[in-house]
């Protein structure tokens, strides 16, 4: 059985972890201290779950977005990369500024997750630097799978930015050039949206 979402009254947070109630059933999932501080016993919450199944045992692991779980996966393709390092990675950083420090070659913002060492960054960098942010489970992210858990804010226009970079691709551009273009163009306007910065990153690629 693999658990992808879980709606429930919180039931008990830990520092690591934490219990969601779904119809008297609890279910444990591990979660990173940035979430579980938005998280209060007695409220309503809907979690976003990555499930691991082993010989010995099944973990859970929540997120406040299908976007976070997804770069969650995603940083596990990079050789050393384990669960431990993904999960302080993105509870360290939001997806966008992850996206952002993938498309500036930035690894100085990857080294602010707990654990996480210079030569690790760097390698994070040098194998996703370039390539497709990951996509939902079953396609393009909707809207609803962008927002967060139990009403608490992310950075904003993180889907704008996938789009952004998508139709800069599109339009004949490179991946990596696109990303740049459109984490640059961000920087500067981090609430713009997918017009916007599909503006904004066509005159970073201008030539001067």
């Amino acid at each position: 059985m693999i658990i992808g979402r879980l709606r429930g009254e919180i039931a008990t947070v830990g520092t690591d972890s934490v219990m969601i109630d779904v119809n008297g059933v609890g279910y444990v999932a591990l979660a990173g201290t940035r979430l579980l501080a938005k998280l209060s016993p007695g409220k309503e919450a809907t979690l976003h779950i990555e499930t691991r199944v082993t010989e010995s045992s099944i973990t859970l692991y929540a997120f406040e977005s299908d976007e976070a779980r997804a770069w969650f996966v995603r940083l596990q393709d990079v050789p050393g990369v384990a669960g431990k390092s993904a999960m302080a990675i993105m509870d360290a950083l939001a997806p966008a500024e992850l996206m952002d420090a993938l498309a500036l070659g930035d690894a100085a913002v990857v080294t602010r997750a707990k654990g996480v060492g210079k030569k690790l960054a760097e390698r994070i960098i040098g194998e996703l630097s370039g390539k497709p942010p990951p996509m939902g489970r079953f396609g393009a992210f909707r809207t609803s799978d962008l927002q967060p858990a139990a009403g608490a804010e992310v950075l904003p226009a993180s889907g704008a930015r996938s789009e952004a970079v998508s139709a800069l691709v599109n339009l004949g551009y490179g991946q990596s050039d696109a990303a740049r273009a459109v984490a640059a163009a961000a920087r500067n306007a981090p609430d713009a949206d997918t017009s916007a910065l599909i503006r904004a990153g066509l005159k970073e690629l201008s030539p001067t």
